[in-house]
């Protein structure tokens, strides 16, 4: 008698890397991106083709402390002795965090209700510290920290962030900014910034902006004219990919999946009254 088929079981995964030497995130023919080397490993350990999905695809340099992706596979597996097996397997500059069977309603990027990000700064008159120089990027010592928060707090809601993002055809620009907050810890200056969704090079570009505002070059209102702009500027400088790693992933309990799934996959648009939130 055949053997009955295993039914497809859906795995999270929480994923760690150093973005320095990867041209990205997504699978690219030839090159060495994260998904690549993350595909072909697992696909070994599993012996059959893996396909992942993830919450947020990074460009060359990012890096991530919280990313999330998922697969679906007909193998049983333990997940404590599979981690320490893709240990052994993957290169120094991703490691696979954690672990974990997942209801088949999960997606790693459409069941996502927000990302996280930070940005590292330093001020320090030397620049980055050797330790730190793959993750941190130096500006001016002198830059304004209250103007760069005023700045900040005037891009918070619902707005076309066309102004930050590289154009992809069929993409909207609509986001909801969430969180986009500064923190001092000596010369370290981190940004946090935290959305439902980015677009190409959105966070490195309110960075940009924002940084520009700091050093005195821009104003707070300048910063805020931008999300008038139908078409990305000219004048938004876009801040080295190097200083920037998503850090968390939100999502909803397992019985709010489906209808965040749903939700996500609509076309965003901005409310037609300011202030309105209209279904």
């Amino acid at each position: 008698m055949d053997e009955i088929e295993r039914e497809r079981s859906r795995v999270r995964l929480g994923i760690s890397y150093d973005g320095t030497d990867f041209i990205g995130w997504a699978r690219q023919p030839g090159l060495r991106t994260v998904q690549g080397v993350l595909e072909e490993s697992l696909s070994k350990v599993f012996r059959e083709p893996i396909v992942l999905t993830v919450a947020g695809r990074t460009d060359a340099g990012v890096h991530a402390e919280g990313q999330v992706a998922h697969f679906d596979t007909t193998a049983e597996f333990d997940a404590d002795k599979l981690m320490y097996r893709m240990a052994r397997f993957l290169p120094k500059d991703v490691r696979i965090t954690d672990i974990r069977t997942a209801p088949p309603e999960f997606d790693a990027r459409f069941s996502a209700m927000r990302r996280h990000y930070a940005y590292r700064l330093t001020t320090a008159p030397y620049g980055a510290e050797p330790l730190r120089a793959r993750s941190v990027v130096a500006c001016k010592p002198g830059v304004d920290l209250d103007a760069m928060r005023a700045a900040s707090g005037k891009l918070l809601g619902l707005h076309n962030f066309a102004a930050f993002c590289r154009r992809r055809e069929g993409a909207t620009t609509v986001r909801e900014l969430q969180r986009f907050d500064w923190e001092r810890e000596g010369d370290l200056l981190t940004a946090y910034v935290s959305a439902d969704a980015f677009c190409w090079s959105m966070v490195r570009s309110l960075v940009g902006a924002v940084l520009a505002v700091g050093e005195g070059r821009r104003t707070p209102e300048w910063v805020a004219s931008l999300l008038a702009e139908t078409e990305r500027s000219s004048s938004v400088t876009v801040a080295p990919a190097h200083g920037l790693s998503l850090i968390a992933v939100d999502y909803p309990a397992d019985a709010d999946l489906a209808a965040r799934n749903a939700q996500t996959r609509e076309t965003r648009t901005v409310p037609a009254v300011e202030g309105c939130c209209g279904d």
